[in-house]
């Protein structure tokens, strides 16, 4: 067995709960600024921040449904969405962090596979949140606001809390967010207190912040990039957050120049942008440090651009939900182009052949394993999932192929998981099938994604009619009112058949064959 290491020395992990972390983190400034609303300026101060997590927490445990409870949290980037989160931690419960865009068919699957109780969302969503949870455990749906006849965030406030309810640090399941993990439909990914404040501590020996200074968070906290990277690691250094509810690149380079962020984090559809929109010409952004960019693999001349652009350091992390999800960062000071990092402290990684299972030469390209602090728990309720990505000595398989150079700088080069990354969001081949197979004019499908130099990847969909052939435009008509807008199918080719194992599982390598073959 051949373990390649982190070349920082290990940090100190600390068994404490993910909100005691964040709370050491907010210095002693309590009229500070922590949480901006970017469009309209709306901010809470540090003390207000801790204050509303403890009364949410107070009043959640005083209703009963705090500690041991699994509350569902639907909304979009607000300086609330971190109240909620850290007040369900610290009162004990279990948060399940829903895509605001899903529809309702999607939301009641997750909503029924979590078990959730409560609904918190926003007003806007009301209507899909109401359709949603029928034939489902939830009881109640409060909004973040006002709704008539709805109970609100206000409501559930009560008496503060001063001290975090004691739960299993190593064990209890504090987020539940939804992945594809390496194949298949979305799992909820087990993710404890341990996982999130080890994480926190092993990235922060790897990156550069300055207390008090402000970040731009357009990545949506229901994704683990923007929650623990933008909403957990910034607020624990000492930092601030702008919120963007969603993604608009004159908001987000306005917000940047205003606030004088040195440090953005973005995905590769932004980074695209920051290298070729004439628009970013228009804002000051000499403040600009660093631009890091994740949830799916760049390429160097990109992020080359982008340097010379806004004169500044680019660089790569990698990661996933099931990783908490950084193993990898790359410090401003040793960006490297391409490169997604280097292994992060107290975390080890292995190379594997994944036809032999054995380890590859340095240097030779294979699947990344990791282990660590970070890994988490297993998928809820799925145990054949787990069994499938977590092995019995703690090595999570990636699904992603890679190469490490001889300065330990890591390199994602192919993945072996069936997941698709359009614009930083994951699309799950088999849940694209099983709703395009309900058209009438589909006898069977295949999805595959393809790459596309502004998406990164879109998917596309192999059809074998049931007679008349379907337009792409009636597949996409189709898919409308089933699954969220990024999911949509955005190529499809007519065919005889869909190449398949003796096992009935989609041979996808086929269908990437034919289309290289093609290009």
């Amino acid at each position: 067995m051949s373990i390649i290491t982190s070349p920082y020395p290990p940090v100190e992990l600390r068994e404490i709960s993910i909100t005691t972390r964040v709370f050491e983190g907010l210095g002693d400034d309590p009229k500070r600024p922590l949480l901006i609303d970017g469009p309209t300026g709306r901010s809470v101060t540090v003390s207000g921040f801790i204050d509303a997590v403890k009364r949410l927490a107070g009043g959640l445990n005083a209703r009963g449904t705090g500690q041991g409870t699994m509350i569902a949290l639907m909304a979009p980037n607000l300086p609330e969405y971190c109240v909620v989160f850290h007040g369900i931690a610290w009162a004990g419960g279990t948060v399940t962090l829903i895509n605001p865009t899903y529809t309702a068919h999607e939301v009641r699957h997750q909503l029924n596979d979590s078990g959730a109780t409560l609904l918190i969302t926003i007003p806007q969503f009301l209507d899909t949140a109401r359709e949603a949870i029928e034939g489902t455990e939830v009881q109640e749906i409060a909004v973040i606001g006002d709704a008539p006849g709805t109970l609100s965030l206000s409501d559930l406030m009560g008496e503060p809390q001063e001290a975090q309810t004691p739960v299993d640090i190593r064990n209890h399941v504090l987020a539940l967010p939804y992945s594809s993990g390496t194949t298949g439909l979305p799992k909820g990914v087990m993710l404890t207190h341990w996982n999130l404040a080890s994480n926190i501590d092993q990235t922060m020996a790897t990156i550069t912040s300055e207390p008090g200074e402000m970040t731009v968070a357009f990545l949506p906290f229901f994704h683990i990039y923007g929650l623990e990277c933008l909403a957990n690691i910034v607020l624990a250094a000492g930092g601030g957050l702008v919120t963007m509810p969603r993604f608009d690149l004159e908001m987000f380079l306005r917000l940047s120049s205003e606030h004088r962020t040195r440090r953005m984090y973005v995905v590769p559809p932004v980074m695209i942008a920051l290298a070729k929109h004439p628009l970013v010409e228009e804002y000051d952004l000499s403040c600009v440090e660093q631009v890091n960019s994740g949830a799916a693999p760049l390429g160097g001349d990109v992020t080359d651009r982008v340097a010379a652009r806004l004169g500044c350091a680019t660089t790569q992390g990698y990661g996933m939900t099931e990783l908490s999800p950084v193993s990898h960062s790359t410090p401003p000071e040793r960006a490297r182009p391409g490169a997604s990092g280097l292994t992060i402290p107290n975390t080890e990684c292995r190379v594997v052949d994944p036809l032999t299972g054995r380890d590859v030469e340095m240097g030779d390209e294979g699947e990344l394993w990791v282990r660590g602090p970070q890994v988490m728990k297993g998928y809820w309720r799925n145990e054949a999932a787990t069994s499938e990505t977590l092995d019995s000595q703690g090595w999570l398989h990636t699904g992603d192929i890679v190469r490490f150079d001889e300065d330990g700088f890591m390199y994602v080069t192919d993945r072996l998981k069936e997941l698709i990354k359009y614009k930083g969001f994951q699309v799950a081949p088999a849940e694209l099938e099983a709703a395009l197979i309900t058209h009438p004019d589909v006898a069977d499908v295949g999805v595959i994604g393809v790459p596309d130099p502004d998406a990164g990847e879109l998917p596309m969909a192999f059809v074998v009619p049931a007679g008349n052939p379907p337009t792409l435009e009636a597949l996409q008509a189709h898919l409308d009112g089933m699954l969220s807008h990024y999911k949509q199918v955005r190529r499809i080719e007519i065919t005889d058949a869909i190449p398949k194992a003796a096992s009935g599982k989609i041979l996808r390598r086929v269908l990437r064959d034919k289309v290289a073959g093609k290009s």
